[in-house]
């Protein structure tokens, strides 16, 4: 059996996740990958000779399938979730708001849920929510992630209290602009629209939020880093952005 700590990832099929695994395993982690599509986990998980699973965070089965085998746990990162379209709260699609609720929040309560009992078992357990600016900023046509990404955040802190003096850190990560497949999700894989968000301006990359997650993580056990909020230089807020012309 492997003496290296283990960290399971969700959404580790692409973007912030993929990245995070790649980081992790590199920082002498083993890591176990969770997300979807499975195809594109066995191509993340392959040339790091890490384990995967296919999981989908908003179905309690597969949840369960996927924590069975897990007896110690080391490192939880919820990162699965994302946004549907821009729709003002007049006109909002009841399905979309529904199933970003699921995903970004029930989800991360659901895999936390799961798995505190390996990550007390370790003695020195770390969970690390990927959340975002978006769960403490608002924005027009925002407001059914941004609901759901104030809700992770409050989890996020009630979290914190609930296992104080329990050996378990609890870190939210909140990035700004990264450019990944999140827009093109959010736009339905309009590439234009994707574009535009990123245009005239240099966003994150996936392994820029990777490296605060690693850092986060590689702290001593007794320094929990409650949250760290990460922008490009070129935004200021969720609506203040720089581009050049």
């Amino acid at each position: 059996m492997s003496d290296k700590k283990l960290a399971v990832i969700t959404g580790a099929s692409s973007g912030i996740g993929a990245a995070t695994a790649r980081a992790l395993s590199r920082s002498g982690f083993d890591v176990l990958l969770g997300a979807r599509r499975t195809d594109r986990l066995r191509a993340v998980a392959e040339p790091i000779g890490a384990r995967f699973h296919q999981l989908d965070v908003t179905d309690p089965d597969s949840v369960g399938a996927f924590v069975d085998s897990i007896g110690k746990l080391d490192l939880l990162v919820n990162n699965a979730g994302g946004a549907l379209g821009v729709d003002r709260i007049e006109t909002a699609s009841d399905e979309r708001w529904r199933t970003m609720w699921e995903v970004n929040f029930l989800g991360v309560a659901r895999m936390t849920r799961s798995l505190l009992p390996a990550l007390l078992a370790s003695r020195e357990g770390h969970i690390v929510n990927v959340g975002s600016i978006a769960g403490f900023e608002t924005y027009p046509g925002g407001a059914g992630y941004t609901g759901a990404k104030h809700a992770v955040r409050a989890l996020t802190k009630t979290l914190r209290l609930e296992l104080v003096g329990r050996p378990v850190r609890v870190t939210e990560i909140c990035p700004g602009l990264v450019e990944t497949e999140f827009s093109m999700v959010r736009f339905d894989q309009d590439a234009e629209k994707a574009a535009a968000v990123y245009k005239g301006m240099t966003p994150l990359t996936s392994d820029d939020v990777a490296d605060c997650i690693v850092w986060a993580a590689t702290r001593p056990a007794h320094v929990n880093i409650d949250e760290i909020v990460v922008r490009p230089r070129d935004q200021a807020t969720a609506t203040v952005v720089h581009r050049e012309s």
